[in-house]
């Protein structure tokens, strides 16, 4: 007999279960994602991390899951240069596409500047914003 549990504090070992379950099921269905982390750092003038971009390449596209840019540092196109430096390492990769997601409308207009391109919302999430996710083909 099975059952179910509700948690918000699994173990790392339940979390693996999942996660190498999953990965088993999609590399005989689909192949080996050949997921790869991807890290762009912004680091300040003593060297210390101040902001960037993490993600990860898999399956030929470039998920870019945080972007954080310092305020001192907004509204000079750092973005469109951590995304650019990302994209890079990702064709370098063999990718052919790239996807982010973001609830901020200032974000959204900055990836759309580097040419990005919605292909989804969700609404009210969270209320009062839209989350919106862009693609980009590299």
């Amino acid at each position: 007999m099975t059952q179910l549990q509700v948690t918000a504090s699994p173990s790392p070992e339940e979390l693996a279960v999942i996660a190498e379950g999953l990965t088993a099921f999609n590399d005989a269905d689909v192949g080996p994602s050949g997921r790869q982390l991807l890290v762009v750092l912004i680091r300040d003038i003593e060297g210390n991390v101040i902001g960037g971009l993490n993600g990860y390449t898999a399956w030929g596209w470039l998920f870019t899951q945080l972007l954080f840019i310092p305020e001192a540092l907004r509204g000079n196109g750092m973005a469109g240069k951590l995304l650019t430096e990302a994209e890079a390492e990702a064709r370098n990769r063999g990718c052919h596409g790239a996807w982010i997601d973001t609830f901020s409308p200032v974000a959204r207009k900055a990836y759309m500047r580097q040419g990005y391109e919605i292909f989804g919302e969700l609404p009210e999430f969270p209320k009062g914003r839209t989350r919106t996710f862009l693609k980009k083909m590299l």
